[in-house]
């Protein structure tokens, strides 16, 4: 399959709206001048991403660090190891429940830069297979998946903090 086949311009665009907003006037997963996930942290306190929005919940550091782990998997698979998934351990990636700011800064910036390269590494690829190319395309879901999560999260938050 050729870097400019419909499939690698479909999924670009998917990984673009979902981490960037989506790009120009056509939206797929995201409401036109969506900022998408990487903007939306943006404007995020250290504090915000620790809080739980009630008890028993987890916190947006957690969900930005289990789609950073996820992120990690792809790009390793996509720099060559077979399997990245056959040694994964997703109940890790949800420990990380609080941040201080240089800590939530790192976080999101080691995000934005797994992004990036995942997205590089989808627009270079040339051989997918039907399995390989279902799990791209779910890279897109489950990110717009946690970042559908996270915005509830700030709801609650909000609902939570609102004056009665």
């Amino acid at each position: 399959m050729q870097a400019g086949h419909p499939f690698h311009r479909a999924l670009s665009t998917l990984l673009i709206e979902v981490f960037d907003g989506p790009p120009g006037s056509e939206a797929f997963i995201l409401n036109p001048k969506d900022p998408g996930l990487l903007r939306q942290l943006e404007g995020l306190t250290a504090e915000q991403a620790s809080t739980r929005p009630m008890p028993g919940q987890t916190t947006i550091a957690a969900h930005v660090d289990h789609v950073l782990y996820g992120l990690s998997l792809l790009n390793r698979w996509a720099q060559g190891e077979p399997n990245p998934w056959a040694t994964a351990d997703w109940n890790a990636s949800w420990k990380r429940t609080t941040v201080d700011p240089p800590a939530w800064t790192n976080l999101c910036s080691r995000l934005r830069t797994a992004a990036a390269d995942w997205q590089a590494a989808v627009a270079s690829r040339t051989d997918w297979s039907d399995l390989t190319a279902a799990g791209a395309l779910a890279s897109a879901a489950h990110t717009a998946y946690h970042l559908g999560a996270i915005r509830q999260i700030l709801a609650a938050m909000n609902a939570n903090t609102a004056p009665t």
